[in-house]
């Protein structure tokens, strides 16, 4: 018989606490949900909130299949808030907003990475924070991240702009800028001049094409998850990696301080510790009053 749980009042059907979803660590699914539910929830949850959630779902680990869904998958609770999102010009769809605990442990049920827009649900389109996606290409790794994501600090501070950093739970960095209400085609343009004004200033480490021939030991400077289509890895989420490694804040310091690559790699198990001594680094983001507007 499936384990029911209540959560704030929601009754929710827990499957298969007991299998391995990590098999590098032997995390549980149940050791999953309890990161959610004991250790994360309060901090994601205002990432998530008013904005339509994307799932990277992986029911069988990382090394099983792994399939993105935005329509709410079937068998989802009347109680699970969902929004419209355009997803053309003559039509669109719904997408899950999670909100609240109850809707944050039904998701977690279903083993899934967190991805969100740059936007919320009530102005779809209408970008509140820029994101900058630094993805290195082998034999660069985060440590050569952290070089651009240096320079891109000091050039958005130029356009009175402030940024945050979070590990993508990967092998790169994602640069994170609360913004006053912009379209996103603007801040997607913005955020192309960017990445540009990186590989020029910086033509040995940085690059803004994506192409495969160009990236070998150089970062790419992805501004494309700005697009109102696109999404990002949430903050706090968990990734479909060999480990349970988490989108992770970190601090300036500790970028400046990167001097290899397992030195930004946080799991499951460090975020409660990270909690306790930084609070949330990116709960400026979450803050109207932190909001700036992008240069004339």
């Amino acid at each position: 018989m499936t384990p029911m749980t209540e959560v704030e009042g929601r009754r929710i059907p827990l499957s298969n606490l007991d299998k391995v979803l990590y098999p590098a660590t032997g995390t549980t699914k149940g050791e999953v949900l309890h990161y959610y539910a004991a250790t994360a929830g309060g901090v994601i949850l205002p990432h998530l909130r008013d904005r339509p959630v994307s799932f990277l779902r992986y029911p069988d680990g990382p090394g099983g299949q792994l399939f993105f869904t935005k329509n709410p998958p079937p068998g989802t609770p009347a109680w699970v808030a969902t929004a419209p999102v355009p997803r053309s010009e003559d039509r669109s769809a719904r997408q899950p907003v999670v909100g609240d605990l109850a809707s944050l442990m039904w998701a977690a049920n279903l083993v899934v990475e967190f991805h969100t827009p740059q936007w919320r649900t009530g102005a779809p389109g209408i970008a509140d924070r820029l994101v900058l996606d630094l993805d290195p290409g082998a034999p660069a790794t985060v440590v050569e991240c952290c070089a651009v994501a240096l320079w891109l600090r000091e050039r958005l501070a130029a356009d009175g702009l402030t940024a945050y950093g979070k590990t993508s739970g990967s092998k790169g960095l994602h640069l994170l800028v609360p913004l006053e209400p912009t379209p996103s085609e603007v801040a997607s343009a913005y955020a192309k001049r960017l990445a540009q004004e990186a590989e020029a200033a910086l033509p040995e480490l940085a690059l803004h094409r994506m192409k495969r021939a160009l990236r070998p030991g150089k970062v790419f400077v992805d501004f494309s998850q700005n697009a109102a289509s696109k999404t990002t890895a949430t903050p706090y989420t968990l990734r479909a990696r060999p480990e349970p490694t988490v989108s992770a804040p970190v601090t300036w310091d500790e970028i400046a301080g990167c001097r290899e690559p397992g030195a930004l790699v946080f799991r499951a198990g460090d975020v409660a510790g990270r909690l306790e001594r930084y609070g949330d680094p990116l709960a400026p983001l979450n803050d109207p009053e932190q909001a700036r507007p992008l240069p004339g």
